[in-house]
């Protein structure tokens, strides 16, 4: 009898440690956060007008892609950088609100992230507004998550920027 008390009382004692330890320790950590972490150090940066904080999410390479919400591409990390510098200079009291952020782990190597966004600012003196949509492509390259390509696109596109009929569908969105 002795010795059955003793055993009930060691597994009590391994029970308790195994779910205090549990509950310390919490859930799985999420595979997402780091995506999310670098996605906020973007935004972040856009509102700062920070063109080293943005441009550090970016994979520093030639290879990069920029599919910009004006219709244009911009190759490579040092042009867009470039470009960063530039309009950054001119730009100031920047408000940019995303709706709808999703990240999508594809891998535990590569992830994307797609949003909506509202953005207002001043830019050379005069306020602008935009909308649209946003995909980023994010890659583990070594601890880090870094985006290696970027497509944007105005939620309605001016008139001379031809649509297709078919593509004339409204969404949520």
């Amino acid at each position: 009898m002795r010795y059955f008390v003793i055993l009930i009382t060691i597994l009590g004692v391994f029970t308790f440690t195994g779910n205090a330890q549990k509950s310390a320790l919490g859930s799985k950590p999420d595979p997402a956060k780091p995506v999310r972490d670098a996605f906020e150090r973007l935004i972040e940066g856009i509102r700062q007008t920070d063109a080293e904080k943005v441009m550090s999410v970016y994979e520093n390479s030639g290879r990069i892609l920029f599919f910009n919400n004006n219709g244009s591409v911009t190759a490579g990390w040092t042009q867009m950088k470039e470009n960063r510098v530039s309009s950054f200079a001119k730009t100031k009291n920047v408000t940019l609100e995303t709706i709808g952020v999703r990240v999508e782990m594809l891998s535990p190597t590569s992830a994307y992230v797609s949003f909506k966004w509202k953005q207002t600012q001043e830019y050379d003196g005069k306020l602008e507004n935009a909308s649209g949509r946003t995909t980023l492509v994010f890659k583990r390259i070594g601890k880090d998550w870094k985006a290696v390509h970027l497509h944007t696109s105005p939620d309605n596109p001016g008139p001379t920027r031809p649509v297709l009929d078919s593509e004339r569908q409204t969404s949520n969105y």
